[in-house]
């Protein structure tokens, strides 16, 4: 088993994935990864827009072909018509984790009331753990910083690597009994 995490970064706008604006989402997540984690890593990142059948062969390729560990998803997730991330996402799931979706919202609505509108999801397929974000940088940072700390362990579960994290950024949670000694 490999022990670097690899990571599928997958930025979804119809408007940035044709060049009409600069794509936000992928730098953020990258910067916020090179900062919480202390484990080695590597990424792999899409930008593409937002047609469901594209969603779910990109996510199908991140974890059957490319082997990511770890998937995560900016834009789509809110109730506009093209908004189809979620869809995408449960479509190509084996198992739903709703505590994820829900701990999202949570974080978000300390920030903004529109958070109820989003419809993230957490979900596994294989063994990758993949969660819808929002769109905006502040915000990818924000729910983030709420929910990784279960995101480690869950890693662990599924049959991933170890993975560290820096204790200045997120501190990753697991039972004593799933700790490894330094």
């Amino acid at each position: 088993m490999t022990h670097t995490l690899k990571i599928g970064l997958v930025s979804i706008s119809d408007r940035a994935s044709s060049g009409v604006y600069q794509d936000a989402g992928l730098p953020a997540l990258q910067d916020w990864f090179q900062h919480a984690l202390a484990s080695p890593w590597e990424s792999v990142t899409r930008l593409i827009p937002d047609e469901q059948p594209l969603i779910e062969a990109t996510l199908i390729e991140l974890v059957d072909r490319e082997k990511c560990h770890l998937v995560l998803t900016t834009g789509g997730t809110g109730p506009a018509l093209r908004d189809v991330t979620p869809e995408a996402t449960l479509a190509v799931a084996h198992k739903v984790l709703p505590g994820f979706g829900e701990q999202m919202r949570t974080v978000s609505l300390r920030y903004v009331p529109t958070a109820i509108l989003s419809r993230q999801v957490g979900v596994v397929r294989g063994q990758c753990l993949i969660l819808n974000l929002p769109g905006q940088p502040k915000a990818i940072k924000e729910t983030l910083d709420g929910v990784f700390a279960a995101v480690p362990y869950c890693i662990d579960l599924i049959g991933g690597p170890y993975v560290e994290t820096n204790p200045d950024v997120i501190t990753a949670f697991r039972p004593k009994s799933a700790q490894r000694q330094k």
